[in-house]
């Protein structure tokens, strides 16, 4: 009797049977790239996780530094929420939230709108560019010694004879916090322009030039070519000032430490004041991980509504 007959294997259009991927070929390197990730994952967990759990764990206690926690529950949340200070650093963080998006965003975009395409625009950017290179610490010296009583400003303006010499920028609420948005807009404005800038020399100049032939120019220009184009850089401008200005700690710290009377206070200084200065650490920890959890969802949450819509265009 002849040997049954075995069915050929399929061929592909050339001619020869097609080569399957062998399952031993696809993972003969995963252990060795798990061993190498392994220190990274390891560094994160020790740097990142591990802290954020011990934080949680001591927001649940009454702890002063010294001795056992002492186990509290979820006091130190409902007292959070009852504190007329948290409100106001609350408050106080949503302005910072609203003001260091909007100024130096915009302003950032109207300075590379600006300059770009000019033979000299590099040049024009630079002084908006240095304040960046300086740490906020020196920002927060640098216009302390403009806006205190009797500093440059004020003595810029009586030297001409200008309203505002007695204004008392550092000391009034909300005027402390809205000058020192403008101090963090300084120092933001010139890097935005810079991300701008990039994103605009990356556009394509064919339909930019289809469209001035078509008779765009000015806002228009702007509206329905350039705007809808750097679209995604905004995304990611935005986003990143999202995240600082809910975080926002030295400019504060060093312009006025949170006061007069904890009244320019932002939810990461109050943060600081709870658990260093009051050393109230479960107080300060609750802080921390509702500061923590709020940059993560308003994140989270501004990156995937804006990417799904970027899909749907």
């Amino acid at each position: 009797m002849s040997a049954p007959a075995t069915a050929a294997p399929p061929t592909s259009a050339g001619g020869s049977a097609p080569r399957e991927p062998r399952r031993r070929d696809r993972n003969a390197y995963g252990w060795p790239a798990r061993a190498f990730s392994l220190p990274a994952v390891v560094v994160v967990a020790v740097l990142l996780y591990l802290p954020f759990l011990w934080t949680t764990w001591i927001s649940l206690t009454e702890y002063d530094g010294l001795g056992s926690p002492e186990w509290v529950g979820l006091d130190n949340y409902r007292a959070m929420f009852d504190d007329a200070n948290f409100l106001t650093s609350l408050r106080n963080t949503l302005i910072w939230v609203a003001g260091t998006i909007t100024v130096p965003v915009a302003l950032g975009l109207l300075i590379a709108m600006l300059s770009h395409g000019l033979r000299f625009g590099a040049w024009l950017r630079l002084p908006f560019l240095l304040p960046y290179a300086i740490s906020g610490v020196a920002v927060g010296i640098v216009w302390v010694f403009v806006l205190q009583n009797g500093g440059g400003l004020s003595q810029a303006l009586d030297t001409f004879g200008l309203p505002g010499a007695d204004t008392r920028w550092l000391l009034d609420a909300p005027m402390n916090t809205v000058v020192m948005i403008g101090a963090a807009a300084w120092q933001q404005t010139g890097v935005n322009a810079l991300l701008f800038v990039i994103g605009l020399q990356s556009i394509p100049r064919e339909p930019i030039e289809a469209a001035r032939l078509d008779g765009a120019s000015g806002w228009r220009m702007f509206r329905h070519m350039y705007w809808p184009m750097l679209r995604p850089l905004t995304t990611v401008v935005v986003g990143l000032g999202l995240v600082a200005s809910l975080k926002t700690f030295d400019i504060v710290w060093i312009m006025t430490q949170g006061g007069p009377g904890r009244n320019s206070e932002t939810l990461a200084v109050t943060m600081y004041e709870e658990t260093f200065v009051n050393s109230a650490y479960g107080s300060g920890s609750a802080v921390a991980v509702f500061l923590s959890a709020v940059t993560f969802l308003a994140a989270i949450t501004y990156l995937r509504r804006q990417l799904s819509t970027e899909r749907t265009v």
